[in-house]
């Protein structure tokens, strides 16, 4: 029994030792697999942590060469219009207002290569049936002589005036003089610049015109010299020149130019209309140059702009206006405007605030570019010796680099015939932006309002008049606002400056820029009456709102331009007399220096 239970003792020993090593055992395989389990997730450990770092490191890579080679957010603005951003990012960019302008334009679409309304209107000039022709009122051995003065459309409206004063006075006209002693020193003839036989035929209705002053008793006539007061009308004309006409046969009526009113009756404001737009035509060799030019124009672009740039020393020195460039502009303009001793002291701001600073060539380009116009519309420039030269030019050139002249699309064997004479390569310019589909100036000159009023008879084809006055406070803050805002502004102060029928008040400006008698409105189509009855309310608003502003822009009567301004508050009337000396107040160059 106890050696059962003996043996029974050694076999649980043995079993618990048996049982004892198969726990280390088992144990140690445990270690071992903890061990390389460790190693296994240690390998991937580092070959996650290997990948993270090399992703990271080409993130940063990235991010590093974006933000070296990308333009900072508001630089993106620059090539979008304004009307292209969403309210969002304009709203962000407002917190930090920059004056970023676009290249590209608005959308031209809306009606800025054409004039709403214009088929509406035409322009009407025949004579109504109590207008009395020239062989019925033309009295025998009256004629009637004029000078003109100043340039080529000075000129014009000199000569188309001497035709009304002809048929006020029942005299025989003789072909105009032009001026050759001007500023502008052009020897040229009327019949090197004019066409004198269509001249002649065209009118023998209303006048009779002749070549030259017939001899009296075999020997040269010489006739009574005289002057006439500025806008001298009917009666002015039928009390202060007929008795002098009537007693001396022949007169001559010297420095013709703006000497009849605005104000006359309906059948001579449409003799006028026939001179101008119908009879006085350029010679054949001028035409068909000017044509060459605008089918150069044309092959360059299905539409372009015509561009009246006037900005020479000259006219910046007489106006008085300063343009920021300092002792040196001072110096340089100031010492040319000491050549007409009797203008007054300048006051250049007061001058800006007025409007009567012609807009720089960089302002010019800032307007046409709010107003929709984009860096690839071409742009015809006419114009003389610019201030500056091309440094002035530089920013208009880099606002829109389709830039041309006579000068470049025309070759100099081409201009030669007319390169001599100022008056002739006028005439090249003003065949141009005659029939641009857009013209555009940055003055108030004779040439503008010479080419407004044409364009307004023939289809008020768009004109552009800066609304200097309101425009001028505009540049002069834009850098403390964002683009569109400028350009919202902008187009607003150009409502009633854009060539528009009824921008002006009959009466309004000159009648050559103004011809309100000549331009009739077509009735009794239903079809238009129904398309333009809207047009027609809101262009009363408009011209409601403008009114105040036109008022203010337009020159008055006396105000002719820059040039008269000075000229008709120095020169007095001068009486019915043939006086032939100047007086001192009336200097040449003064009243010829800005009469393009």
């Amino acid at each position: 029994m106890m050696l059962t239970n003996l043996k029974q003792l050694m076999f649980s020993l043995k079993m618990k030792r048996k049982k004892r090593e198969r726990n280390n055992i088992l144990l140690h395989g445990s270690n071992d697999i903890c061990v390389e389990l460790n190693r296994i997730l240690w390998r991937k450990r580092h070959r996650i942590f290997s990948l993270v770092s090399f992703v990271s490191g080409c993130l940063i890579l990235l991010l590093f060469a974006v933000s070296v080679f990308s333009p900072p957010p508001a630089a993106n603005l620059l090539f979008l219009p304004p009307h292209y951003l969403a309210r969002k990012e304009i709203a962000a960019v407002e917190s930090n207002a920059v004056f970023q302008v676009p290249t590209i334009g608005g959308d031209l679409d809306r009606g800025l290569w054409s004039t709403s309304r214009s088929k509406v209107y035409y322009g009407c000039s025949n004579a109504s049936n109590k207008f009395q022709t020239a062989d019925m009122k033309t009295y025998p051995n009256r004629y009637l002589l004029i000078s003109t003065s100043g340039g080529l459309n000075q000129q014009r409206t000199g000569i188309v005036d001497s035709v009304v004063a002809a048929y006020i006075l029942n005299a025989t006209l003789v072909v105009p003089r032009l001026d050759q002693r001007s500023y502008w020193k052009d020897a040229s003839g009327f019949a090197e610049i004019f066409n004198v036989d269509r001249f002649i035929s065209s009118l023998s209705r209303d006048v009779k015109i002749i070549k030259e002053l017939p001899l009296k008793e075999g020997k040269p006539w010489i006739p009574r010299r005289m002057a006439v007061p500025r806008k001298c009308n009917e009666r002015c004309y039928q009390t202060r020149v007929l008795p002098v006409l009537t007693k001396k046969q022949a007169i001559e009526l010297r420095k013709f130019d703006y000497r009849l009113s605005n104000r006359l009756e309906t059948d001579l404001q449409k003799l006028r209309c026939r001179v101008n737009y119908h009879a006085l035509t350029f010679t054949d060799p001028i035409l068909e140059m000017g044509k060459l030019l605008v089918e150069r124009m044309r092959m360059k672009a299905k539409h372009f702009i015509a561009l009246h740039l006037r900005f020479e020393p000259d006219m910046l020195a007489f106006t008085g206006c300063y343009y920021g460039g300092g002792d040196k502009e001072r110096r340089e303009l100031g010492k040319i405007r000491r050549r007409w001793k009797a203008l007054h002291a300048s006051n250049p701001e007061k001058m800006r605030r007025q409007g009567r600073c012609p807009l720089t060539p960089e302002e010019i380009g800032l307007m046409l570019r709010a107003l929709g116009f984009g860096s690839d519309v071409h742009i015809y420039v006419a114009s003389g010796e610019i201030y500056g030269g091309e440094e002035t030019l530089a920013p208009l050139k880099a606002l829109f680099p389709n830039f041309h002249s006579k000068e470049t699309i025309a070759t100099e064997a081409e201009l030669a015939p007319f390169s001599s004479f100022s008056s002739r390569m006028a005439a090249l310019d003003y065949i141009v932006c005659d029939e641009s589909d857009v013209f555009v100036s940055n003055n108030n000159g004779n040439m503008v309002r010479m080419i407004a009023g044409r364009r307004r008879y023939f289809g008020h084809k768009p004109t552009i008049r800066p609304n200097a006055k309101k425009l001028y406070k505009l540049f002069m803050a834009r850098n403390n606002m964002t683009w569109e805002e400028f350009a919202t502004k902008v187009q607003a102060f150009q409502v009633g400056f854009m060539g528009a029928p009824k921008e002006l008040k009959p009466g309004r400006g000159e009648f050559h820029e103004n011809p309100t008698s000549c331009i009739c409105e077509t009735k009794g189509t239903e079809t238009i009456q129904k398309e333009t009855q809207e047009e027609d309310h809101e262009n009363d608003n408009n011209g409601r709102d403008t009114a105040e502003v036109n008022d203010e822009q337009d020159p008055i009567e006396e105000d002719l331009d820059w040039i008269e301004d000075d000229y008709s508050d120095n020169i007095k009337d001068l009486p019915d007399t043939d006086s032939n000396v100047l007086t001192k107040q009336e200097q040449p160059e003064v009243e010829e220096l800005f009469s393009d």
